[in-house]
């Protein structure tokens, strides 16, 4: 089945009952049972619930994978990965991960016992020398945020299968439409639903891939158990968003694209992080592993003091200043204030996420217009 076909009939079935097209809002909490333990599937709706199971299905489906869980939130997503390690077990990190995941990890898991390392995963061969035989689990993000750095993904995989080390890849950035890390390896693959999959920015939702039975048991499990579900509401949303993933992110690269270059040749600006540059360090890997570039790019004035950036932040009309990301409509955002403000300073500044980098979220609007705004900000 080609992508865009998937895409719209992932996890989609008539309706038995009405024969209604649209998955139908499950909106109960309980399942009558014809008798102590019997029942037709669903007993409790923090276990189940039939428009969950169709967005579960759909996205094992649109990551090429057989298993899929929905959760809360992307956090709640990582939190139950996390969850399936023990005290004195270790994580090899990539250094330049999304603030929240950062947070989660140091704030939260670091008090039970778990162990952390944040490494360059530039060169995949890297990573070798930071195994030890408590280390458990990779963890990256590709394109990271918000360097628009790029992981060979093939590369970890090998690598960690070669230790018996589980690898979870936050593909949020990319979406399932540009890549799956699945099919080059990975054993989980994780979601902020919340960003391109619903893509309306209007659902908070996580979600999990993996094509390995054991794994999917122990995750709903966690998930059951713990109960940072998503709402039969949430769920019909992000069914919505995936059936109209392939047409947004067409237009989200294409914009991304035109905003990246225009960027790059304006006077005034200094550095563009933006992966479909044929001199970005991992451009041939992203070509390799990515179906095109996206709409996600970061950049820095020359002029780079943050006063300087804050001016252009608070200037454009169409670029929304907001956190988030991948919804329809385009956004800006100073990452070490916002989505990033829960990391050091000094480790941020190491990672090269200065204080006035500035990141887009470029969305589907006239690419004219935004490049217009744009424009008019930084003068």
């Amino acid at each position: 089945m080609k992508q865009a076909t998937k895409f719209i009939h992932a996890g989609s079935e008539p309706d038995p009952s009405t024969g209604a097209i649209m998955t139908p809002i499950y909106q109960t909490s309980t399942y009558v049972q014809e008798a102590p333990g019997k029942n037709k599937g669903y007993e409790y709706a923090r276990s189940q619930n039939p428009t969950r199971k169709a967005l579960e299905e759909a996205l094992a489906i649109i990551e090429n994978g057989k298993y899929g869980l929905a959760f809360s939130s992307g956090v709640a997503a990582t939190d139950a990965v996390i969850k399936l390690l023990k005290p004195g077990d270790e994580v090899i990190a990539a250094n330049d991960l999304y603030g929240g995941t950062y947070r989660l990890f140091t704030k939260v898991f670091e008090k039970f016992g778990i162990k952390f390392l944040y490494i360059d995963m530039h060169d995949a061969e890297n990573i070798k020398q930071y195994i030890t035989p408590n280390t458990k689990l990779i963890w990256t993000e590709t394109p990271s945020n918000p360097l628009m750095n790029i992981c060979d993904l093939a590369a970890i995989s090998s690598i960690a299968k070669k230790n018996n080390i589980l690898v979870c890849v936050d593909n949020t950035f990319a979406s399932p439409y540009l890549q799956n890390p699945l099919d080059l390896g990975a054993d989980i693959v994780m979601h902020s639903s919340t960003k391109y999959l619903g893509g309306h920015s209007d659902v908070i939702q996580g979600s999990l891939s993996m094509n390995n039975i054991a794994l999917r048991e122990q995750l709903y499990f966690i998930q059951k158990s713990c109960g940072a579900v998503p709402g039969p509401m949430d769920c019909f949303l992000v069914l919505r968003g995936i059936k109209t993933l392939h047409v947004r992110m067409k237009q989200h690269c294409e914009n991304g694209k035109i905003i990246a270059h225009w960027l790059r040749n304006h006077p005034k600006v200094g550095k563009v992080y933006w992966p479909g540059f044929e001199d970005h360090p991992g451009y041939a890997i992203a070509k390799k592993q990515m179906r095109d570039f996206g709409g996600m790019l970061s950049f820095a004035l020359k002029d780079d003091s943050t006063a300087n950036a804050m001016r252009v932040l608070s200037s454009t009309k169409l670029f929304a200043l907001a956190e988030s990301l991948g919804g329809v409509e385009s956004l800006i955002n100073h990452p070490a204030s916002m989505t990033h403000a829960s990391i050091p300073r000094d480790e941020r500044i190491k990672n090269g996420l200065t204080d006035s980098l500035i990141r887009l979220s470029v969305g589907i609007e006239d690419a004219e217009d935004l490049t217009e705004d744009l424009k008019l900000a930084i003068g």
